[in-house]
């Protein structure tokens, strides 16, 4: 995640071939599906609407509903965790609940990834050049036509889209990925670039949009575990 996490909107990704919908919670209580959530869910306002006002509201609401789920275990790397330090205010998270979210780091030296995907990533790298170029040289020429200041204030968004939107361009996108793949995890993000890596590693995802909706799916699933183990004979 960069570092202009307040002011990104969600930019929504394309779906491709067969339609992506939401995993559904079939696992047993004693077997917990791994989720590893990214920083986005709770800072940007697009996304966190439905947990609250403002990062330390969305914080408490998720993890006051996590409390209540058993079927899932809820992740976070230790960076990514840091980062979403910045968002909240630390004194009104009870510290019993952040025991709820897990920090762990990936296993960066013993996981593989193929070889396809860096060589993706270099052509990806290389095409993202090539637009800024072709930004710089638009905004020069206009120079006769436009103030400064409105010609570097465009060209910052049109820079910023064509090499920052849809990649992974940070350590902390890369501690996600690498987890998710770890933990056999579903990723929830907002981030379109961990959406797109995360389809080309074969990674599960989540709509953000989605996310408190299957919250509550999952706590109304332990819910009726409970049920269930409450009416089995005991041997």
């Amino acid at each position: 995640m960069s570092n202009e996490l307040k002011d990104n909107k969600v930019s929504k990704p394309k779906r491709k071939g067969s339609k992506i919908t939401p995993l559904p919670i079939t696992h047993h209580a004693s077997q917990p599906l791994n989720v590893v959530l990214d920083t986005s869910l709770f800072v940007n306002p697009d996304v966190r609407t439905s947990l609250g006002s403002n990062p330390t509201e969305a914080l408490e609401t998720f993890l006051f509903l996590a409390a209540q789920i058993h079927v899932l275990e809820f992740y976070m790397p230790p960076s990514i965790f840091e980062e979403l330090l910045h968002f909240v205010e630390r004194d009104k998270i009870p510290a019993e609940l952040l025991l709820i979210l897990h920090q762990k780091p990936p296993k960066k030296h013993e996981l593989k990834t193929p070889a396809f995907l860096l060589y993706e990533l270099i052509e990806d790298i290389r095409e993202r050049v090539n637009k800024g170029l072709r930004v710089a040289e638009k905004a020069v020429r206009s120079a006769e036509s436009k103030k400064a200041d409105e010609i570097i204030q465009d060209m910052r968004r049109k820079y910023r889209e064509a090499l920052r939107e849809g990649i992974i361009d940070s350590k902390e996108d890369v501690d996600l990925l690498l987890l998710a793949m770890e933990l056999d995890a579903l990723l929830i993000t907002a981030d379109h670039g961990l959406i797109k890596w995360a389809e080309k590693l074969g990674i599960r995802w989540l709509f953000p949009e989605k996310f408190k909706e299957y919250l509550m799916s999952a706590i109304k699933r332990t819910e009726l575990i409970k049920k269930s183990l409450a009416h089995e004979p005991v041997p």
